[in-house]
């Protein structure tokens, strides 16, 4: 009987993780199946209770559960506590722990879909919410030298530059306005906002013209919805390098694949299937 995988969401017609999660099961030969299960905000203590049976390996989770599934988990890791969120949970034996891997999806993007590394630099990162957060705790662990982080709301921004500080990276925070003035400084531009998604309050925005940006920065923008943002069709036209959000969402379900499965993920695969998935949608 195959193993039994899923994401957990409410809605949940619109994730395109079980299409690329199925194809990298029957690529590496694992007899698993990944369910989609819509599930309503009551009956998330109950989904996760049942979790614990034998045949079920775990569950990615999305919104709106990231939060509410940590009361009735057994244990969560550094990521998931930091980040505040679970975004993965495995079963050992009956055990659930709680995960995230949106920091070393991150991480991962920008060294192997990028070739980046963000060891000893710059970054300006646009947005202070939950994923900014995420990128924040990531970015201090990779080492970076210096983090910009601009906000529409200066509070929040100061918010997550406190966290940045205590993990002990500079860090200055400003409002959104005045980004373009730190981008000139910086190596890396990480998008946390949702400007530019399809169905999203400003689906048509850019939080920066191709003025703003220079040609010798790397510009990841996380909304992967579309393919190609506003975003990134400005840092193209400045000839600047970009990464699309796909590159993060595959990699991050990748480190869910091998938790479950102790197998290295076939990521090319993935990519190829998420991609694909998305061209379809659009």
């Amino acid at each position: 009987m195959p193993q039994r995988l899923g994401i957990i969401g409410h809605p949940i017609g619109h994730s395109i993780s079980p299409l690329f999660q199925q194809v990298a099961l029957d690529a590496i030969g694992f007899d698993g199946a990944y369910e989609a299960w819509d599930v309503a905000p009551d009956g998330v203590g109950e989904f996760v209770a049942g979790l614990r049976a034998p045949g079920i390996l775990g569950i990615n989770v999305t919104v709106p559960h990231k939060e509410a599934v940590i009361p009735f988990l057994d244990e969560v890791d550094d990521w998931a506590s930091t980040a505040g969120a679970v975004n993965t949970i495995v079963n050992r034996d009956g055990r659930l722990t709680g995960h995230n891997t949106d920091g070393i999806g991150f991480l991962r993007a920008l060294r192997d879909g990028a070739g980046f590394d963000p060891r000893g630099r710059d970054v300006l990162v646009l947005g202070a919410g939950g994923s900014a957060r995420g990128v924040v705790y990531a970015l201090a662990r990779a080492g970076i030298a210096q983090l910009f982080i601009a906000n529409r709301t200066l509070e929040r921004a100061e918010r997550l530059a406190s966290i940045a500080i205590d993990s002990g990276v500079a860090a200055e925070a400003m409002v959104l306005s005045d980004a373009p003035g730190a981008t000139r400084e910086v190596s890396l531009i990480v998008n946390c906002t949702s400007m530019g998604m399809v169905h999203g309050p400003d689906e048509d925005g850019s939080p920066l013209s191709a003025a703003d940006i220079p040609s010798t920065v790397l510009v990841n923008d996380l909304v992967y919805n579309p393919l190609e943002t506003p975003l990134l069709r400005e840092a193209a036209r400045a000839g600047a390098a970009t990464l699309g959000g796909i590159q993060m969402l595959v990699y991050q379900g990748a480190a869910s694949f091998e938790m479950w499965t102790g197998h290295d993920a076939p990521v090319a695969v993935m990519l190829e299937a998420a991609t694909a998935a998305m061209r379809a949608r659009s």
